[in-house]
């Protein structure tokens, strides 16, 4: 399956459970048996070993779900993630160097479209709840500035991270501005906690989940640690 059909078959699955939640809402749209959940939140994202070795902590800009609740404790959720990924100086010192240059900065990002199951306990006040599933991870990175290749360059991690090509455990010459993305299906689980703070059933959250997405080259894991407002 093409990245294009990954990417309409998963928004097309968060689209239909955003619909099904809605209309089976209706009967109690407000009230603390809704059908309907929704959530919207800001994140900080801690990556993970071998993820660590090229990036540092980042903001998620957005993180946004829609879904359907079954009752009180099991909901299904469509989410969508946004995360910046920034590079340590470590990982674009091997550029500055080739180029001579302190003026090479990189970056990059990670989306994620996914469907979740939830399990909450709710309390009048205070809950808490584990979450977990998987969907499509895409992940980008670029340099900013072209960063010429040769002089038998040992191939390291780093170089492919960033999305040059290597040859016979060396750099290929002859590269110039480079960039990389990915596809594929990973997973995800972790726990939150809730606080209500309006009526009917508003709630803030304070979530941290582990993602996990397999690549050819270097895995994906980070950990975003999620505020926000969900109903």
């Amino acid at each position: 399956m093409t990245l294009p059909k990954r990417i309409f078959m998963l928004i097309s699955l968060v689209l239909v459970t955003g619909s099904l939640a809605h209309l089976y809402s209706q009967d109690d749209e407000f009230g603390e048996d809704s059908k309907l959940n929704t959530n919207v939140g800001m994140s900080w994202t801690v990556p993970l070993h071998p993820t660590a070795k090229f990036v540092n902590h980042g903001w998620g800009v957005l993180a946004m779900g829609a879904g359907y609740n079954f009752n009180r404790n099991h909901a299904l959720i469509g989410e969508f993630m946004w995360n910046s990924l920034y590079p340590t100086n470590e990982a674009l010192a091997p550029f500055r160097a080739a180029s001579h240059s302190r003026d090479v900065h990189a970056h990059g990002n990670l989306f994620s479209i996914t469907m979740n199951y939830r399990y909450e306990l709710r309390g009048e006040a205070l809950g808490t709840y584990f979450i977990g599933g998987g969907g499509l991870y895409i992940r980008n990175a670029k340099i900013s500035k072209p960063v010429i290749t040769g002089n038998e360059i040992a191939c390291t991690p780093v170089w492919l991270w960033w999305g040059f090509t290597c040859s016979s455990g060396t750099v290929s010459s002859d590269q110039t501005l480079a960039s990389s993305s990915s596809g594929v299906f990973g997973v995800n689980a972790g726990i939150g906690f809730t606080a209500k703070v309006g009526e009917p059933r508003y709630r803030m959250y304070l979530e941290a989940r582990y993602h996990y997405a397999p690549n050819k080259i270097i895995n994906t894991q980070v950990i975003p640690i999620t505020i926000g407002i969900r109903f």
